[in-house]
């Protein structure tokens, strides 16, 4: 069966929200975005395309984007060095998609070797990289948007000073391990799709076109991440999420220059975007758009049954196993008793 076409939302006309520089006419602009990028029906077609992608990857393709027209008239509510600072975070963010891409391959693929391709490609035997992972295909293109964005803006290049990604630690229980990670994984994709959305929300015109396309990438791979996760993790509760977290902070704690906790990666984020330099609107409106995005995620998530999710990506052989391992234990009880 070949896999559905993959068709994003057209281009969003936010004009039908005020453009006057105000927080209130952003925060209209922001929920517009929201409905018209985040509807229901697109993240649950994102996430069942991924079963498709496993066998048969295939790159979302970009429309052409308009530079030529790319001007910074087309800020609103937001100063032009401001906006290159985020720009310039964003870019260093952005840069070492191979590094996160390879750690995660490396942790999905104890468990879910098929899902560990598609983040990381195939290496052979000794360990190089024989091909690309969709997900890297697709977010290696972001660093040089990017920074063809702040040429046009700034009128000059960035100095692009990537931060070194995490590398692979295993700890000895894999499954945990992939956990914590996937955590992370998911907040970064979140992070950044509220990120570009809140940016979509400060323009218009040729600029916003050229955000668009970086924010529907997102947007398609939290959706597939988060709904993944659902599923590799069928009992994980809001216990599970706390205890996790917990242990992560505590060892931060412990070696406070570990990176790789949400805790770090917050505060590197806030750093490299300029945060100091916002105005209280600007804050405001980023986290209106952190909370907007987040209530249509979990309006989603209520949408994602068991059966559901079993259905795209077949029976999950942890929940199976356990079972059997209940069972027997059961049954070990009755005769003990017995006797």
């Amino acid at each position: 069966m070949m896999p559905a076409a993959i068709s994003p939302p057209v281009p969003c006309e936010t004009d039908i929200a005020p453009l006057a520089p105000s927080w209130r006419a952003t925060g209209d602009r922001i929920r517009a975005l929201v409905d018209h990028y985040l509807p229901l029906d697109h993240l649950r077609d994102r996430l069942e395309d991924l079963p498709h992608q496993f066998t048969q990857p295939r790159l979302r393709p970009w429309q052409p984007l308009p530079w030529a027209a790319v001007h910074r008239d087309q800020l609103v509510g937001i100063d032009c060095d401001t906006f290159c600072r985020i720009l310039a975070g964003a870019i260093d963010t952005e840069a070492p998609i191979r590094g996160y891409t390879q750690s995660s391959r490396q942790y999905l693929a104890h468990h879910y070797p098929a899902m560990a391709q598609f983040v990381g490609g195939h290496v052979d035997s000794t360990g190089n990289l024989v091909t690309l992972g969709l997900w890297e295909r697709e977010e290696k293109r972001h660093t040089p948007a990017l920074i063809k964005l702040y040429r046009c803006l700034a009128g000059r290049a960035p100095r692009v000073r990537p931060h070194a990604a995490r590398p692979y630690r295993p700890s000895g229980d894999p499954r945990a391990d992939l956990y914590r990670h996937g955590l992370h994984r998911v907040a970064t994709e979140y992070g950044a799709t509220c990120l570009y959305l809140w940016m979509m929300a400060h323009c218009h015109g040729p600029l916003q076109t050229v955000l668009r396309e970086l924010l529907v990438d997102e947007i398609n791979h939290m959706t597939k991440f988060w709904g993944f996760g659902r599923w590799a993790y069928p009992d994980a509760t809001l216990a599970t999420l706390g205890q996790s977290l917990t242990q992560a902070l505590i060892h931060k704690i412990r070696q406070p220059r570990t990176q790789g906790s949400l805790l770090h990666t917050l505060r590197r984020m806030m750093a490299e975007l300029g945060w100091p330099h916002w105005s209280w609107q600007q804050r405001a409106t980023l986290i209106y758009s952190l909370d907007q995005v987040m209530r249509r995620l979990w309006q989603w998530d209520r949408t994602l049954p068991p059966a559901y999710l079993t259905h795209l990506f077949g029976p999950h052989l942890y929940r199976t196993l356990r079972r059997r391992w209940q069972a027997i234990a059961w049954v070990g009880r009755v005769e003990a008793r017995g006797h």
